[in-house]
């Protein structure tokens, strides 16, 4: 699929050889990018990361703004293209789970035919595909946002609202997260997430003189978990997970406190009322006790809409005319992308790189996917 258009970039080559060309300056950004550890919780750390994606987006005709944050670092809005029109809006994050320190074990290296460090999949690369494919099309026909957040990782309370005052303004949505597999599927649908946490107050007594005037927490966060593990409906894609617990203080202790931390997955927003009424109703067995639950829904689902379908399916064109093949798949982990979709805006996610072990020691990025993945990216800017 070659083009003769000299505006577009592609001139008298074919699409993948221009991004050929592109790849140097494409690695030189994720090495960049990934040497510069960002976890969620370090404002420091993530500012130097937004500094440095800021002069790199200066050198190919980004517009910067800063969204100033006090507790997270600032979120980055750059402008490309023309100032009027409905713009296209891609979407990523700068931060990560990694600690300050992570580079010493898990250096940024190419080795194997794979890029790895901390970050570099979840979702670094993603960024720099975005740069690359943006300073390849030469001028661009509609204005293009690249939004980078710094919260992403810890639910994006901060960021939210920036992101969805961009979306409503943008004609479609790109999520630079990670493709989904080794086969690099691009991701249609997502499920929603929610946290509660149920907290169960007692009364403290000796486990072994006082006994019968005691109200265990522990015990009464037992069963209050008994009825929450009764909430999953796997035939409705609504899954309920207590992943932490805590309580007491020494064993010939009636436990005091007690509380579990629950995480919530649903593939339909319909489901979302649904399940906080079941938190919401739960009462305490033991009225010695007393029962708290706080939290709630944190992402909506990213349901499979008519327009992500549509976006899809011309990437998938798009990628065939190249000489590889694209898949979709639908994911229960929760992106921004949650955010964009839900309020209708066609949202296609999962264009960043291809690799695995995102949030693990073997976090990597497969090589022979990141030009092409670029070229993709490029063309379907371009193209909407």
């Amino acid at each position: 699929m070659a083009s003769t258009d000299k505006s577009n970039g592609y001139a008298n080559s074919s699409i993948l050889e221009t991004m050929a060309r592109f790849e140097p300056v494409l690695m030189d950004r994720i090495r960049r990018m990934v040497e510069i550890e960002s976890p969620s919780d370090d404002k420091a750390a993530v500012d130097r990361c937004v500094a440095a994606v800021e002069e790199m987006a200066g050198g190919v005709g980004g517009r910067a703004r800063r969204h100033r944050q006090r507790e997270f670092g600032d979120v980055l809005e750059l402008r490309f293209g023309p100032r009027r029109g409905s713009p296209l809006l891609l979407l990523g994050h700068l931060d990560t789970v990694w600690p300050m320190g992570t580079l010493k074990t898990m250096p940024f290296r190419v080795a194997e035919r794979r890029v790895w460090g901390p970050g570099v999949l979840d979702m670094k690369a993603g960024v720099a595909m975005a740069l690359t494919a943006v300073e390849s099309l030469g001028d661009l026909r509609r204005p293009v946002i690249l939004l980078l957040v710094s919260d992403e990782e810890v639910g994006s309370a901060a960021s939210r609202a920036i992101t969805e005052k961009l979306a409503r303004q943008s004609a479609t949505v790109f999520v630079l997260e990670p493709a989904q597999g080794l086969k690099g599927a691009y991701k249609t649908a997502r499920k929603g997430v929610g946290n509660y946490t149920v907290h169960v107050t007692g009364v403290a007594r000796h486990a072994g003189v006082d006994f019968e005037s005691g109200h265990s927490a522990i015990h009464e966060l037992a069963w209050q978990l008994e009825q929450v593990r009764g909430f999953t409906e796997l035939e409705r894609g609504l899954t309920v997970n207590a992943g932490v617990i805590r309580g007491g203080t020494r064993g010939n202790v009636v436990a005091a406190e007690a509380e579990a931390e629950i995480d919530v997955r649903i593939a339909r927003m319909k489901d979302a009322a649904r399940i906080e009424r079941k938190f919401r109703r739960l009462r305490v067995r033991d009225r010695g006790c007393v029962l708290r639950v706080t939290g709630g829904m944190n992402r909506p689902p990213m349901e499979r809409s008519a327009g992500t379908v549509a976006l899809y399916r011309r990437a998938a064109t798009l990628a065939r005319d190249m000489g590889f093949e694209v898949a979709e798949a639908a994911t229960g982990g929760g992106s921004d992308g949650n955010f964009t979709a839900a309020l209708g805006v066609p949202t296609l996610d999962g264009m960043g790189g291809v690799g695995e072990g995102a949030h693990a020691s073997n976090e990597s990025v497969l090589l022979k996917d990141l030009a092409p993945r670029t070229a993709l990216l490029a063309e379907m800017i371009r193209s909407v």
